[in-house]
């Protein structure tokens, strides 16, 4: 793929270009040469686009589709282009299908499925036989055909011997355990914050008590096992703590958070409108406050869409009974960009690269094309037009964004919308 990008601004500490509105020389998916102005002699493709800036290519430590077996839900095919209309390049994909993806064979498969396409798509394994909770995968197995992670996707680990083993086994090959972090015996049958909220509401309560014991318990397995961990999706202030006083303990720990409980309280709930039921739930001002200050100082390692297409059968129905999950990709970069400056913003869509093991390409000469293209200007309400999901399920729906995307260059190909 040859192409010429003119007139792009480039948001990238780590390029020798950074906050430089330069034209981009891409030959056989290289980037070739960066310069005020370029001449195009070859008759390349020439990208011309409004206020046009350009980063690496963005990463997402958690995205669900359906296939295979919820197909209905979300195809891989279409998840990956939802991706990369959405500007990320890489997505590290969860478990949550039908079989569960836990074995070699489940993990080639995802692999296939998405080879040749612009964007990568990186398999997370199962942490244990169909995800039950009873007996470890074949981790050494599903890492060897490509696994980048092993969790059981939104389904805690009750016993924390098992635990204390995958984390011990895992090491020995440097396996990165997740462990979603909720005690289900504290949460019962809570379906939203545990707060005056919920009482008002009659929907019963899922305490921040739940999240923060298992964090806790959690960490000091970790100390004991000198593993690697990463705790997905952490939603309240004290989980925050807990981390920081992790990290300054020297403990091998990430942690990320998904971009909607950085926008939304579980104030937000009292219309019963189920796209808002997530898991973990929406919690408090008093926590989203937490949760900025966590991400700028850097305890947070990572955000996520968390992205969880779920088809509408199981979505508009009553309350307690409809599934959890919104779809994220598309409104990630709007809605982030919405609360931090736009340096933050793409800083954030790039970390975790490494606690992944995925390959970082600063915008500079001589390395692969892998970027994506914006415009952090541009403000719109977010609509179903903006759903290219095949499950409609977004809470950002009728909400105000900031920064639209363009597209991507990754893998030797130029996707745009």
């Amino acid at each position: 793929m040859n192409v010429l990008v003119k007139s792009a601004t480039i948001v990238d500490p780590k390029s020798d270009f950074h906050n430089q509105t330069v034209d981009i020389l891409i030959e056989k998916g290289l980037i070739s040469q960066i310069s005020k102005r370029i001449q195009n002699p070859k008759n390349y493709k020439v990208i011309t686009l409004d206020n046009l800036h350009v980063s690496q290519g963005w990463f997402d430590s958690s995205v669900s589709f359906g296939e295979p077996g919820f197909e209905e839900r979300e195809t891989i095919e279409n998840g990956l282009k939802t991706a990369a209309y959405s500007g990320f390049t890489t997505v590290a994909v969860n478990s949550n299908t039908n079989p569960v993806i836990d074995s070699y064979a489940d993990i080639s498969f995802l692999k296939s499925k998405s080879s040749n396409n612009a964007v990568q798509l990186l398999p997370i394994g199962a942490l244990t036989k169909h995800s039950d909770g009873i007996d470890l995968a074949e981790l050494f197995d599903m890492t060897s055909a490509g696994a980048v992670a092993f969790y059981d996707y939104q389904k805690p680990i009750a016993n924390p011997n098992l635990m204390k083993v995958a984390l011990q086994y895992a090491s020995n090959f440097g396996g990165l355990v997740c462990s979603f972090p909720q005690e289900s015996k504290i949460t019962g049958l809570g379906v939203m914050n545990e707060n005056v909220t919920s009482t008002s509401l009659g929907l019963k309560g899922n305490p921040a008590l739940a999240e923060e014991l298992q964090i806790a318990r959690d960490l000091f397995i970790l100390e004991y096992t000198e593993g690697k961990l990463h705790i997905p999706t952490i939603s309240t202030a004290k989980s925050v703590e807990l981390i920081r006083a992790a990290k300054q303990k020297k403990l091998d720990v990430t942690c990320s958070v998904a971009i909607h409980n950085l926008v939304f309280t579980d104030e937000n709930l009292t219309t019963f409108d189920t796209n808002y039921k997530v898991l973990p739930p929406l919690r408090t001002q008093n926590d989203i406050d937490a949760l900025i200050i966590g991400l700028k100082d850097g305890t947070i390692d990572m955000v996520t869409s968390d992205h969880n297409p779920i088809d509408i059968e199981h979505k508009k129905i009553e309350f307690d009974y409809a599934k959890y999950g919104t779809i994220g990709l598309e409104s990630a970069f709007g809605a982030l960009n919405s609360i931090f400056t736009i340096k933050k913003t793409i800083e954030l869509l790039t970390k975790g690269k490494d606690r992944f093991n995925v390959e970082s390409a600063p915008v500079t000469i001589g390395n692969k094309a892998n970027l994506t293209l914006f415009n952090p200007n541009d403000t719109y309400t977010f609509s179903s037009k903006n759903i290219i999901s095949t499950s409609k399920n977004s809470m950002f729906l009728n909400q105000d964004l900031k920064g639209t995307v363009y597209g991507i260059i990754s893998s030797n190909q130029l996707i745009l919308k």
